[in-house]
């Protein structure tokens, strides 16, 4: 299965609005289901990452870790991954690492129901804290 592109900013805005996200030193993940049969996946990094060489690299990063995990991750989510400043200084391997310990197993209890998308303020995974729920609003 290959992931679509997010690439509508309605879609982006329900996913932080609406989504539940998970934050590393890294990347920040936000995820919510979709009424569709597909993996969707966008992309954002910030002027804050750096000149645009830099916010390049990172989108490489993110990219390759994602090609890594990507068989792991089940259909019907919409998934934001937006840079941090630090991902420049790290290889795609601890991304992909990061994401396969604690992304993965998150977003597979986002699609099978387990942590609402927008019903919570918070929901939390068991033993891993950095996990929130978005806003209801």
């Amino acid at each position: 299965m290959r992931t679509q592109v997010l690439n509508r900013n309605k879609d982006f805005q329900l996913c932080y609005r609406k989504g539940v996200f998970l934050v590393s030193q890294n990347i920040v993940l936000y995820a919510r289901k979709n009424s569709l049969p597909c993996l969707r996946m966008g992309i954002t990094t910030s002027k804050k990452v750096g000149n645009a060489v830099c916010r390049s690299r990172a989108r490489r990063i993110i990219r390759q870790a994602w090609r890594e995990n990507e068989a792991l991750i089940p259909s019907g989510l919409d998934v934001v991954v937006v840079a941090r400043v630090h991902i420049t200084e790290v290889k795609s391997t601890v991304v992909s690492h990061w994401l396969k310990k604690y992304g993965v197993p998150a977003l597979i209890q986002i699609a099978e129901g387990k942590i609402p998308s927008s019903k919570s303020k918070t929901s939390k995974l068991p033993n891993d804290n950095s996990l929130k729920g978005g806003d209801s609003s």
